[in-house]
């Protein structure tokens, strides 16, 4: 498997590197000796199960690197990635439409981790059809969050702000995407990068600072003008790692006029967002 052609060794060498941490470092936090760690990395001594998990968290790595490193070393997955479509997350997915739900009357929808769009509350069905091509979001296919701003039919055409809205999103998808292993990732990264302008190359590479966590967004289209910003919230310590994946964003309004002119464009009745069925009754997974 491709995974296995990399060795348990490179792969932990290569991870301690990016989180800048000596052997020292890593053996201390782990409970190993250095020289363990050292004959680990070069191939002379083999972990055990136990300890591939134990470098693993001390590494902080996702669930889905843990299962490949794992897999590097011969081990069978030990974390589950199950779909949110499944049966057995119908109570996950009720819980996260309450949730968006009680966003209303602002957008807020589930992402996975290609930007899948996965959920939404009845804002997010309004907000984003009226910004983007109709070829973008047409069913079966997913409405893919990334693509449908990037494109030239996208959402960008509408962003006044869009050299800093591009920026943040690339380095964010630097990172998220940027997996050799991740062949639908790397394809998506490759796509919205041929979208983007000519700068994006030094910019995509800017650190993201504490201030970025919030994105504004000022979006003007014909007598619609919004400020918004939008954050990015994951689940705690989820063990599926499809859980652990998934991505909740919300949008809010940035002044007192954006929040008139949502919700004169786009919030509900906030009687109707009350009467509504209740959340696990009608959640569909898109």
């Amino acid at each position: 498997m491709a995974d296995a052609a990399i060795s348990i060794g490179a792969r932990i060498r290569v991870w301690r590197q990016a989180r800048r941490l000596s052997q020292f470092d890593l053996a201390s936090r782990a409970g190993f000796s250095v020289r363990h760690v050292s004959f680990i990395e070069t191939g002379r001594a083999h972990p055990s199960r136990e300890a591939v998990l134990a470098l693993g968290e001390v590494l902080d790595l996702s669930l889905r690197e843990r299962n490949r490193l794992l897999e590097s070393a011969g081990f069978a997955h030990v974390f589950r990635e199950t779909p949110l479509s499944a049966d057995e997350l119908a109570h996950m997915r009720g819980m996260l439409q309450f949730i968006l739900d009680r966003h209303l009357p602002y957008a807020a929808v589930v992402l996975d981790r290609h930007s899948n769009l996965l959920l939404g509350n009845r804002a997010a069905d309004q907000f984003f059809p009226a910004l983007i091509s109709s070829k973008l979001s047409a069913p079966p296919t997913r409405v893919n969050v990334l693509r449908a701003t990037f494109h030239p039919e996208g959402s960008r055409r509408w962003i006044v702000n869009w050299p800093e809205v591009e920026r943040h999103l690339l380095s964010r998808a630097e990172i998220d995407l940027g997996s050799s292993e991740d062949a639908v990732g790397a394809a998506l990264l490759a796509e919205i990068r041929s979208y983007a302008s000519a700068s994006w190359a030094a910019d995509s590479q800017t650190t993201l600072l504490p201030g970025d966590l919030l994105l504004p967004i000022h979006i003007r289209m014909g007598d619609l003008d919004l400020r918004l910003f939008s954050t990015i919230m994951t689940l705690c310590t989820p063990r599926d790692v499809t859980l652990q994946e998934l991505r909740i964003e919300t949008f809010f309004p940035a002044d007192q006029n954006s929040e008139r002119c949502w919700r004169q464009n786009f919030a509900e009745c906030t009687t109707q967002m009350w009467s509504r069925p209740a959340a696990a009754d009608h959640v569909s997974v898109r």
